[in-house]
Parts: structure tokens; C-alpha cells; sequence
């Protein structure tokens, strides 16, 4: 299966300059705990609820000031049509949690959570039990 076919492909992004306040206010809004930081169409770090509480509130440090100060700026990454396998391996030995998802263009298409990972790979264990469960064990149409 394709990174594609899990990852999250609606994105809502800030910039560097943008408050610590408006991004965390932005996660709230969309319900997500990571915000991609771009700067000039350009994937520059990304930020997450963690890294505010852990950086900014911890540290008491300014809500209102750039969100440049709490991003990570070491991101990973991997294409939309690598493999899930390929892409859970780089988290697994990068301890990530989320990986940017870059497009054939080269452009920020999505990104990819353990979340996306569990609920795609939970999906079919689901698929697989019912059929498992359905199936036809005595020859006569009855499952037992």
C-alpha cells in the first residue's frame, strides 16, 4: 500500500513568523496536533502540540511570538507513493511520529501519522477477522 492511500492530504500550514497562539488556535481548529511550517512554498519545520507545551509553555516563554521558536527544523520525510511499509520503517528508526508527505512535484501533499498507519493497518486485521469469521467452515454455507 502507497503512503498515499493513509496519509492525511488536507493540510493547513503556518508560517515562521506566524504567533504560537494562532498555531496552537489553528490545531485546535483542525483537530491535529502538528502544523507544517512553510516559508516561501517551502517545508521549513514543522510544529507540534509537544513541542509548544514542552518549548514555549514549560519555558514561559511568548505565546505571541514566532512560532520559528518551538518548530522542529530537522524534518523527515517521504513520497506519496513510497510504501507503508518503507515509510513506518524511517519513523520506527527515526522514533517519529509523522513524516511530511511530498507529491511528485515536489510539493507538500499531506502527512503521514502512526495514527493513519493504525487506522489503515487496524482496518484490514478488522476486514480479515470478519471474513475469517464468515467463512464457509462446514461445506454447507453455514459459518459456525
Amino acid at each position: 500500500m502507497k503512503v498515499s492511500e493513509a496519509m492525511t492530504a488536507q493540510v493547513v500550514t503556518a508560517a515562521p513568523t506566524d504567533a504560537v497562539r494562532k498555531v496552537a488556535q489553528i490545531m485546535r481548529h483542525i483537530d491535529s496536533g502538528a502544523v507544517p511550517i512553510v516559508d516561501d512554498g517551502k517545508v521549513v519545520g514543522l510544529v507540534t502540540d509537544r513541542d509548544i507545551v514542552l518549548r514555549v509553555v514549560a519555558e514561559g516563554g511568548d505565546l505571541d511570538g514566532p512560532v520559528s521558536m518551538a518548530m522542529s527544523e530537522d524534518v523527515q520525510s517521504c513520497k506519496a507513493e513510497d510504501t507503508l511499509a518503507d515509510a513506518s520503517a524511517q519513523m520506527a528508526s527515526h522514533q517519529l511520529r509523522r513524516l511530511v508527505v511530498y507529491g511528485e512535484d515536489g510539493q507538500l501533499a499531506g502527512i503521514l501519522s502512526l495514527g493513519d498507519i493504525a487506522v489503515d493497518y487496524g482496518a484490514k486485521a478488522v476486514g480479515k477477522t470478519l471474513e475469517e469469521i464468515s467463512a464457509d467452515t462446514d461445506g454447507q454455507g453455514v459459518a459456525h
